[in-house]
């Protein structure tokens, strides 16, 4: 799905070149069409060297097992949607350490999808009966047996066996940004 339409005036967009790719645009006011986009998330959280996975209940991937997450609401910040995600699927309080893995999907909808590493805080895992029906702490022996996703199976081995500890939160950064959530190597 595109946009026919300017979303600031209603008139009917045209094709205009911007810098050598042809966008839509409005030929009355300043709307420029930049694209669909979606920005997902997902958590890796660990306890007691099991990681946290929920069976999705529907499609896509309706059987696989998967790290919790979600899409960004438009006025939500990256953390506070995937703390919300993680609690809504699997019940569980957890915290964000880092970023641990960025994936992008380009497509119709160009998906950038970002994984933090998370800290368990508190909760027993159960699932919300909407997006997941199961949800439970797996160790590295029983996943392989699970009907694991692919891109989880790949997050799994990013959060075991990852090299660095990836961007991390910047809770005092040198120059304050009071609308940014920042991270940093």
């Amino acid at each position: 799905m595109s946009a026919n339409f300017c979303l600031k005036c209603g008139t009917g967009l045209e094709f205009r070149d911007m810098d050598g790719t042809m966008r839509k645009a409005c030929p009355r006011c300043d709307f420029i069409f930049w694209g669909d986009y979606s920005v997902g998330v997902g958590a890796l959280v660990i306890k007691d060297e099991k990681i946290l996975l929920v069976k999705r209940a529907h499609n896509p991937g309706k059987g696989y097992w998967t790290n919790p997450g979600g899409y960004i609401e438009q006025l939500e910040s990256i953390e506070d949607t995937i703390i919300r995600e993680v609690e809504e699927e699997s019940g569980i309080k957890a915290k964000v350490k880092g970023i641990v893995a960025i994936r992008d999907l380009p497509r119709n909808i160009h998906n950038l999808y970002v994984a933090f590493e998370m800290e368990y805080l508190d909760g027993v895992p159960r699932p919300d009966g909407v997006e997941s029906d199961e949800a439970g702490f797996y160790s590295l022996e029983e996943i392989e047996s699970m009907n694991v996703a692919p891109f989880t199976r790949w997050l799994i081995q990013v959060a075991y066996h990852g090299e660095s500890k990836g961007l991390m939160k910047d809770n005092d950064p040198v120059v304050p940004m009071h609308d940014s959530i920042l991270f940093k190597v």
